[in-house]
C-alpha cells in the first residue's frame, strides 16, 4: 500500500490549519489516515509547526513519500538530516553516537537561525509602529496648524466690536453735557446784569426828583 506523508486542511475560512498525517494515496486529502504525526499553522511569522521527528523518520524508512509541502515542513524540522544520518549508520560509514553529534549541531544552529529570524521580525515591527506613530503625530500637528488662524480670525471682531459700540455713548455724553455747563454762565451773567440795572434805575431816581422839587 503506497503512503504519503501529507497535509490535511482543518481550521475555517481564511485561517486554515492543517494536521501532518501519514495516509493511504488513494484515500481523500481529507479523508481517513493512518497516523497524525504533528500539525501545521501558517497563520503566525514564523509559522508554527508540531511534529513528531522520531514518527516521521520512522515512515521515511518504511517507504512513506511525503508531498512537496510535507517534504519542505520535515527538512525544517530536522526530520530529513536525521534519516539522512540514520542512513548512513545502517551503511556503517558512521557510528550512532556521530550521528547523533552531527544531529545536535544542525539543531543548534537551526535553532539559532530561527531566533534571530524572530529577531528581525520584531525589530521590523517595532520600525512599523514607530513610523506609524511619527506620520500620526505629523498629520495631527498639520490638522491643529491649519485650524489655529480660523479660531484667531473668529475672535478678533469680537474684541474690536466693543470700542467702537462705546464710543458713540461716550461722544453721545459729552455733546449733551456741554450745553449744561455753557448755561450756567450766561444765567450768572444775567444775574449780575440784573443788579446793574437797578443800580441805574435808583441813580436816575434822584434826578426825577430834583425835577419834581424844581417845577
Amino acid at each position: 500500500m503506497p503512503v504519503k506523508i501529507r497535509l490535511q486542511r482543518h481550521g475555517k475560512k481564511g485561517k486554515p490549519f492543517y494536521w501532518i498525517v501519514a495516509a493511504d494515496a488513494r484515500a481523500k486529502r481529507d479523508g481517513k489516515y493512518l497516523e497524525k504525526l504533528g500539525t501545521y499553522n501558517p497563520n503566525t511569522n514564523p509559522a508554527q509547526i508540531n511534529l513528531d521527528v522520531d514518527g516521521s523518520v520512522q515512515w521515511l524508512q518504511n517507504g512513506a513519500q511525503p508531498t512537496d509541502t510535507a517534504r519542505a515542513i520535515l527538512s525544517y524540522k530536522g526530520v530529513m538530516m536525521k534519516n539522512h544520518l540514520a542512513g548512513g549508520v545502517r551503511k556503517g560509514a558512521l557510528t550512532q553516537e556521530q550521528a547523533d553529534a552531527k544531529y545536535n549541531v544542525w539543531l543548534e544552529g537551526k535553532g539559532n537561525a530561527v531566533e534571530a529570524k524572530k529577531a528581525t521580525l520584531a525589530d521590523a515591527k517595532d520600525k512599523l509602529k514607530a513610523e506609524a506613530l511619527a506620520a500620526e503625530k505629523a498629520v495631527n500637528a498639520a490638522r491643529v496648524a491649519a485650524n489655529a488662524p480660523v479660531v484667531e480670525e473668529e475672535v478678533a471682531p469680537v474684541e474690536e466690536a466693543t470700542p467702537e459700540a462705546e464710543a458713540p455713548e461716550a461722544e453721545a455724553t459729552t455733546e449733551v453735557e456741554a450745553p449744561a455747563e455753557e448755561a450756567a454762565p450766561k444765567a450768572e451773567a444775567t444775574a449780575e446784569e440784573a443788579p446793574a440795572e437797578a443800580d441805574a434805575a435808583e441813580a436816575d431816581a434822584p434826578e426825577a426828583d430834583a425835577t419834581k422839587k424844581e417845577e
